[in-house]
């Protein structure tokens, strides 16, 4: 059964950085794109970037596009998440998510989430 679990999250001010990691097993990593998705406090899940299973594509949503990085090591079965220049609609629980742009919502395999707050 695959495992996700994701680490690096926790309160950071505006205009801060931080990196989210996500770390997998009994998944052959390297054969699938994977993706960021979020979910602000009272609203629904939120795609935030992919990338391809090479880590040779990535795309992101506009809101965080050059600020947000996703990358990801095959060698580690990990992916990450660089958050730079953060705002507070940055806000929410990150999950890492198997597939890509639009295929990741026919997945379950997903991590716990992890808390981002942005605030002062």
């Amino acid at each position: 059964e695959a495992q996700l679990v994701e680490s690096g999250g926790g309160l950071v001010p505006p205009g801060g950085s931080l990196r989210l990691s996500c770390e997998t097993s009994g998944l052959t990593f390297a054969l699938y794109p994977m993706t960021w998705v979020r979910q602000a406090p009272g609203k629904g899940l939120e795609w935030v970037s992919s990338i391809s299973d090479s880590g040779d594509t990535a795309d992101y949503t506009p809101p965080v596009m050059g600020r947000f990085t996703i990358s990801r090591d095959n060698t580690k079965s990990a992916l990450y998440l660089q958050l730079n220049a953060v705002k507070t609609e940055d806000t929410g629980v990150y999950y890492c998510w198997r597939g890509d742009k639009i295929s990741w919502r026919s997945y379950s395999n997903r991590s716990q989430g992890t808390q981002v707050t942005v605030s002062t």
